[in-house]
């Protein structure tokens, strides 16, 4: 459902794009340098979206904000391990692939391509490992969550363990809604 609580697939916005994925969930333990998240799965919803050629990334953005997720951005992953302690985090490839490590230099390498949703829970580390020249994404938060970034350093923690405590859950999944792949991993 989106934000007036109308049910997502019968938005003509979002007609024939979405589509029911392969998710993989990957739980990320603490390594001792990033905190991760051993209480929210990593969700990757790999062909979640049919993009039209024309503007793909204008229908993540349409879609991330439908389902109460903003502060939506366009660009790539960084090439460095990093984290934020204050906000979940959602990317959408709307073009191009990459490799990307998630959960620090012992954790998961996804393949991801344009059409692709990976939902980040706060306190998960993620990095380019290396992509194709055109490789993009929409990234997103939940509703009033405000993102910073950490990186791994000495004296981050505790004050970023404390952070991730207090990160609340998101009101829906930023693809599907009220009752997407999110609601169900992170509920129980």
């Amino acid at each position: 459902m989106n934000q007036d609580n109308t049910p997502l697939s019968s938005d003509a916005r979002f007609k024939g794009l979405i589509r029911t994925p392969e998710v993989l969930v990957h739980a990320l333990k603490d390594d001792g340098i990033y905190p991760n998240n051993e209480r929210l799965p990593l969700l990757a919803y790999q062909g979640a979206l049919k993009l039209p050629e024309h503007d793909p990334a204008r229908v993540f953005e349409a879609l991330f904000g439908a389902n109460q997720w903003g502060g939506s951005w366009r660009n790539g992953v960084y090439g460095l391990h990093h984290y934020h302690s204050t906000a979940h985090e959602v990317l959408g490839v709307y073009s191009g692939t990459a490799q990307v490590q998630f959960g620090g230099e012992q954790g998961v390498v996804l393949s991801v391509s344009a059409g692709a949703v990976v939902v980040i829970p706060v306190g998960v580390a993620h990095k380019n490992l290396g992509a194709s020249e055109d490789f993009r994404v929409v990234g997103a938060y939940p509703s009033g969550q405000r993102w910073d970034l950490c990186y791994g350093e000495a004296g981050e923690r505790p004050g970023a363990d404390q952070n991730i405590a207090r990160v609340p859950l998101p009101k829906a999944d930023p693809v599907y809604g009220t009752d997407g792949p999110l609601i169900e991993y992170w509920s129980k």
